[in-house]
C-alpha cells in the first residue's frame, strides 16, 4: 500500500514537471511570436478606420499583417502601434461580439461623477 502511494506521489510529481515543462513551452513560443510581430516592417501598412469616420476624427485603425496578424493605433498618435497575433486578434473580435467589454453608460451630463 505504500508502495501505491509512493507510486502516485511520483506520478503527481511528474504530472507537475509535465504542465511547468508545458508552461514554459507556450511561454517561449508567445515570446518568439511577439519578437517576430514586432520585427515586421509596417512602413507600408495600409491603415483602416471604420466607414464613416473622417480623416480629421479621432478614431482607431487597423492594419492587416502577414500571417493574419493586426496592427492597431490611434489616429491621434499614429506612431504608437499594438500589434496582435491572429489568435489574440481573433479572441478581442470575438469578446467585442460577445460584449465582453461593453461600457457603462456615462453620465448624461457628459462630465465625470463627483465622488
Amino acid at each position: 500500500m505504500a508502495e501505491a502511494a509512493a507510486d502516485r506521489d511520483v506520478n503527481v510529481v511528474d504530472a507537475g514537471a509535465a504542465v511547468d515543462a508545458v508552461d514554459a513551452d507556450v511561454k517561449a513560443r508567445k515570446e518568439r511570436e511577439r519578437d517576430e510581430l514586432y520585427a515586421l516592417d509596417i512602413s507600408d501598412a495600409e491603415w483602416q478606420s471604420a466607414p464613416g469616420t473622417e480623416d480629421h476624427e479621432e478614431r482607431v485603425e487597423i492594419a492587416y499583417l502577414p500571417a493574419g496578424a493586426v496592427a492597431m493605433r490611434s489616429s491621434l498618435d499614429p506612431g504608437t502601434v499594438l500589434r496582435y497575433t491572429e489568435a489574440e486578434w481573433r479572441a478581442f473580435v470575438l469578446g467585442a461580439r460577445d460584449g465582453e467589454f461593453d461600457l457603462e453608460p456615462a453620465p448624461h451630463d457628459g462630465g465625470l461623477t463627483a465622488e
